[in-house]
């Protein structure tokens, strides 16, 4: 891991973003775990945040790209924080835009938020985590529909590495698998285990737990 990726382990869990313990997720699974993009809520927060996103989009697909697209409702924030960020640290002027959940027929009209969508821009898209795939199978088309943009790459947060849909692959891998274009994550949870395990961090009943969780869920 780099040293920014450990950073952001620690991050997470001083802001009380990763939890462990015992938890029931939407899915229905029973999990050891539990991340909430939701719990960043001050402003030196968000701005890390940014930060962190910034520095794994450089490193994972670099800065050819036009916008940054955040799907509603958690990815807004991510998208402006990120190219807030982009700027910050690599003097990179990249475009905010998001899409709303309805489209407003008044004023700012439409269903995007931020930067309007050009022919031949290239996007990143920023979410939390990608648990089915469900946003981008709803913000995807939305995104072609607007105008012929390629999207260069999917950032989240965090990994989970878990089965999707098809019950093999990641839901993740699965995500680049049916659109065409990379995924990736700031880092991969079996990246947090190891780091908060060589720190002992870590009680064996957690990771006794967290062991049997991707026995039965882990993406082969």
């Amino acid at each position: 891991m780099d040293s920014y990726q450990k950073r952001f382990v620690d991050f997470m869990i001083d802001a009380d973003v990763l939890k462990f313990g015992d938890f029931t997720l939407k899915s229905g699974r029973k999990s050891p775990f539990f991340m909430n993009a939701g719990a960043y809520t001050t402003g030196d927060e968000l701005h890390q945040l940014g930060l962190f996103y910034a520095q794994a989009i450089n490193d994972r697909f670099g800065l050819d790209f036009d916008v940054v697209f955040g799907p509603a409702y958690k990815g807004i924030p991510l998208s402006v924080v990120t190219t807030m960020a982009l700027s910050e640290l690599y003097g990179k002027e990249a475009r905010y835009c998001s899409n709303r959940k309805e489209a407003k027929d008044h004023g700012d009209a439409g269903i995007l938020l931020g930067s309007a969508l050009a022919d031949g821009d290239k996007v990143v898209i920023v979410e939390d985590v990608t648990t089915s795939g469900k946003s981008i199978e709803e913000t995807y088309p939305i995104l072609k529909a607007a105008a012929d943009v390629e999207v260069i790459g999917l950032m989240v947060s965090l990994d989970r590495g878990e089965v999707g849909k098809g019950g093999q692959k990641s839901a993740l891998a699965e995500v680049s698998e049916l659109y065409g274009f990379p995924t990736s994550a700031i880092v991969t949870m079996s990246q947090v285990v190891e780091y908060l395990s060589d720190g002992g961090k870590l009680t064996a009943e957690q990771l006794s737990a967290i062991e049997g969780y991707y026995a039965q869920y882990g993406a082969r």
